[in-house]
């Protein structure tokens, strides 16, 4: 199983360096498909992922990201009413095909998911933005990564025993040490191509810090998600390690806050 997850970590390594020094319409291409798939991963725990609202949600989908890469940002919450709308009247017209929290499921999803990802995108579309988006990944799987060896090491205490039992107060703070350690680290070899005035050093370590933070959050809303429904894995579209979710859990909560923080900072 290691190797397995090994091959298949060096292939995701390889897909997302690529796609995020290519940028432009491959980038867009990229998270436009890993939000359509995640989103079904989603949809198919409630067991909806082939019905009619499904589809509105993956519809919805394409067009806010069709919104985000034309600029249009101004009609985001305009689009999301309507959405809203939508799906309430298929909700009426329809009854009693589906429920409420189904209804409410949907709509989630695409905040869960699509919108939340669009933020890779549009980290790497700001001034600087090939550099910034790395933030993502260094506050997202370089966490994971700092926080696993550290639990490892010297791991004793359970932080949430019922949510993710392996996971330790040790590793979590191993993890934001980490990722902050290494934010600093890259911001101090790029520091002569870093725009703007301050302390790069500082305010990435303190992105990827905070970025850990929302990281592991991610982390173990995915799981409670997953719990929940009595599911180990959202998919097996990654071998060994489950569906686009199952990896992308952290990216999703950590693309937004790398997004502001660069704004802020």
């Amino acid at each position: 199983m290691f190797w397995v997850r090994f091959r298949s970590s060096v292939v995701l390594v390889i897909i997302a360096v690529s796609t995020l020094i290519l940028g432009g319409n491959v980038l867009f291409s990229a998270i436009l498909a890993i939000s359509l798939i995640g989103m079904m991963e989603l949809y198919r725990t409630i067991k909806l992922n082939k019905s009619l609202i499904a589809i509105l949600g993956y519809v919805a989908a394409v067009l806010f990201d069709l919104i985000i890469k034309f600029h249009m940002e101004k009609y985001n919450m305009l689009f999301i009413i309507l959405f809203l709308l939508l799906l309430m009247m298929v909700y009426v017209f329809t009854y009693p095909r589906y429920h409420i929290e189904e209804i409410s499921i949907i709509f989630f999803g695409l905040f869960y998911v699509a919108v939340m990802l669009s933020f890779v995108y549009q980290v790497r579309m700001l001034t600087d933005g090939f550099i910034l988006v790395w933030l993502i990944f260094i506050g997202a799987w370089g966490s994971d990564t700092c926080a696993y060896c550290v639990g490892i090491l010297i791991g004793k205490h359970k932080i949430l025993p019922k949510l993710s039992p392996k996971k330790s107060l040790e590793g979590c703070i191993g993890g934001v040490l980490g990722a902050a350690l290494l934010g600093f680290i890259y911001a101090g070899i790029l520091k002569d191509n870093i725009a703007g005035d301050g302390n790069p050093q500082i305010a990435y370590a303190i992105i990827c810090g905070i970025s850990s933070i929302i990281s592991q959050l991610g982390d173990w809303a995915a799981s409670a998600i997953k719990r929940n429904h009595d599911i180990k894995d959202y998919g097996n579209l990654i071998p060994g390690h489950g569906g686009i979710l199952d990896r992308f859990d952290s990216i999703i909560f950590v693309a937004p806050v790398v997004y502001i923080l660069s704004n802020i900072l």
